[in-house]
């Protein structure tokens, strides 16, 4: 018999996330601060609660996809924990600090609950088509329960104890948001030093500079589509969590702290609400470019 689910938080990656479990056949609760936002789920099948704590009591496994770490721990004081079952999984799958995580699954453990910090990778497609990468850290017993619900959102992999899951996902934000200033770099180099970025685009993919940013993000880029997937806030964010751990371990990351600041001006500079691959946007402003729109 499948789980009883309820998911907190119906955003930008909540609402397909939902749909692949209504679709899959999950009796499926939903909650979000901004009511509306729960009804195009409401009209799937999705039932809606008035509380985290409605949800909550309904279920066998909790999920929350929120904003950011205050956020859930917020709706963890204010019922979400109070409505836990033994036994019941608490699985967080926003993108929050590794302490932040291990406190909530302390929280969980003191109702006798089992709790994952999941966060994931992939975007609005990744969540729309099912393949989101999940990196889950936290009780090995409740990963292995929740498998049938991550195999309908994506794959996912077992990645060490509380807290360890928000590392994971620090590292894959380190990397895109590296990779999105490196493929903003180049195709703002390209344009200004005379090659057609889209042909050098098309002539480089399939070598060692290959990857899902340079076929996704930098498509985006040649067509000027900025219509968030992911919000270049959400990238500042977990680039700013990034830099706060490596100053805890004691360690000089060069490439993180330039690529955060970079973001940082993109977002002063009144590109916040694009996705993160309006990057070039704010290299184009830093240089003075005027491109045709």
């Amino acid at each position: 018999m499948k789980a009883k689910c309820a998911l907190i938080g119906t955003g930008l990656m909540g609402i397909p996330m939902a749909k692949r479990l209504l679709g899959h056949g999950y009796e499926l609760w939903v909650w979000n601060r901004t009511n509306q936002k729960c009804q195009p789920l409401i009209e799937l099948g999705a039932k809606h609660s008035e509380s985290p704590f409605a949800a909550t009591e309904q279920a066998d496994i909790v999920i929350t996809m929120l904003s950011h770490a205050a956020a859930v721990g917020e709706v963890l004081q204010q019922g979400l924990l109070a409505a836990l079952k033994p036994q019941s999984i608490f699985i967080d799958m926003s993108s929050i600090p590794p302490h932040s995580a291990k406190l909530h699954a302390k929280w969980c453990h003191e109702k006798g609950a089992l709790a994952l910090d999941a966060p994931v990778s992939g975007g609005v497609v990744g969540a729309e088509q099912g393949t989101l990468a999940i990196m889950a850290g936290g009780d090995r017993m409740a990963f292995e329960q929740a498998l049938p619900v991550f195999s309908v959102l994506g794959r996912a992999t077992y990645v060490g104890e509380a807290g360890a899951g928000s590392l994971a996902k620090l590292a894959n934000q380190m990397i895109v948001g590296m990779s999105i200033a490196a493929v903003a770099e180049a195709m703002t180099l390209m344009a200004q030093a005379g090659a057609d970025p889209r042909a050098v685009r098309e002539a480089i993919r399939g070598g060692f500079a290959e990857s899902r940013i340079l076929e996704l993000h930098g498509q985006r880029m040649i067509d000027r589509t900025f219509t968030p997937g992911a919000h270049a806030t959400t990238q500042l964010k977990d680039l700013n969590t990034a830099v706060a751990v490596a100053r805890e371990a004691m360690i000089d990351l060069p490439l993180l702290n330039q690529s955060r600041d970079l973001f940082q001006s993109m977002v002063d500079n009144g590109f916040a609400d694009l996705d993160h691959s309006a990057l070039i946007l704010e290299l184009e402003r830093l240089n003075q470019i005027k491109r045709p729109e």
